[in-house]
């Protein structure tokens, strides 16, 4: 808990901290694009209010993703800060879209803009402000895991460049009487559309249900497998409620000899030790019981294992057991989503396996490639 309060606190400081230099930025923008009569700067004076505007939606959004969890929210509100990333794109895209209306306007209508050194000083001290200002804010957003603080931090490294791109414009037309300023709003609209775009697709599959990266993946299993009769960690299932809370299972394979109590102790362990090291909670923790003392039992796993590695696009195979009593193979398998027909890959291991073992029913599972 003090360790969210602290996550919250960090956000909301960098968050006031960017609304108060955007606000500024914007205030002087708009002063020197009125009397310069600059679409480019004019436009650039928007873009920081917009990016105020992003900061305190950043706000509103930690603030309701730290509320505590309650009865119809189990999990907590964490996912709220995905749907203010979402606000902050959806407001990106807006302004692209009427900067590069208002630009292409200035090129079918233009109008002679008049600038000043005043003017060129303050979109100079700008740049130098925005290139500051997207460091610093990305920065702590990758520390604390807030794709809010992320994208802001992007947006405002961005206007930098459109900052640049401007005041570039000012110093082409005060030297050369050549006028490129609503050119160059056009193009700064599109790469604004585009890192709106970027951002959208970003936090939409955030929201759908991102893989979880290979690098916590390997960490929880690493942790897993590091406990002396665990054989295999396999099935590792992790689901987002928010940048700083991931659930899941994991199962494991065990020698069957291994005590019902010892495997209880062993699961507790296991959850204990991955949430202390990784902040990761891990629901339950799944057996599978190894078979390592019947030759007949490891001849026929030996042979079945290999007819399914040895189809294109297997990826891991685990969980073999074979009940005598009841003439039953029980095998899981892990296929790349590279596969181009999945259906027809689990009908011929099955076709395959069930003509190698006539005599026994087939368990054959199929299993997702969530972390491999």
């Amino acid at each position: 808990m003090e360790k969210q309060k602290e996550r919250e606190a960090i956000i909301i400081r960098t968050s006031v901290i960017g609304i108060g230099a955007n606000v500024l930025l914007a205030a002087f923008k708009a002063v020197v694009g009125l009397l310069s009569n600059s679409i480019a700067i004019t436009l650039d004076a928007v873009n920081n209010l917009d990016d105020a505007l992003s900061s305190v939606i950043t706000i509103i959004g930690t603030k309701l993703a730290g509320k505590p969890a309650d009865r119809k929210h189990p999990y907590g509100h964490g996912r709220v800060e995905y749907i203010t990333a979402m606000i902050i794109a959806v407001i990106v895209l807006y302004a692209g879209l009427t900067s590069f209306t208002e630009s292409v306007r200035k090129i079918l209508h233009p109008e002679r803009p008049s600038y000043s050194a005043a003017a060129l000083v303050i979109v100079a001290s700008a740049v130098l402000v925005k290139i500051i200002l997207g460091r610093y804010v990305k920065g702590v957003g990758e520390k604390v895991k807030s794709d809010s603080l992320v994208a802001s931090g992007a947006d405002a490294s961005f206007d930098a460049v459109i900052s640049a791109s401007t005041l570039a414009a000012a110093i082409l037309f005060m030297l050369f009487e050549i006028s490129l300023e609503s050119y160059l709003g056009a193009a700064i609209s599109l790469v604004i559309i585009k890192s709106g775009y970027e951002m959208l697709s970003d936090t939409i599959s955030e929201v759908l249900g991102r893989r979880v990266d290979q690098e916590t993946a390997d960490s929880v299993k690493t942790l897993t497998a590091s406990f002396p009769e665990v054989q295999g960690v396999y099935d590792l299932t992790l689901h987002n409620y928010g940048p700083d809370k991931l659930i899941g299972s994991v199962h494991v394979e065990v020698d069957e000899g291994v005590s019902v109590n010892r495997i209880d102790e062993m699961s507790r362990e296991i959850t204990r030790k991955v949430y202390g090291e990784t902040g990761i909670i891990i629901e339950a923790v799944g057996i599978y019981a190894v078979e390592s003392h019947d030759p007949a039992i490891l001849a026929m796993k030996d042979a079945i294992l290999g007819i399914i590695r040895r189809h294109d696009y297997i990826l891991e195979t685990h969980g073999f057991h074979v009940n005598k009593k009841d003439k039953v193979i029980s095998v899981d398998f892990v296929a790349d989503f590279n596969c181009p027909d999945r259906k027809s890959l689990y009908a011929d291991i099955s076709r395959e396996i069930q003509e190698a073992c006539p005599d026994y029913r087939l368990m054959l599972t199929m299993d997702v490639d969530t972390s491999v």
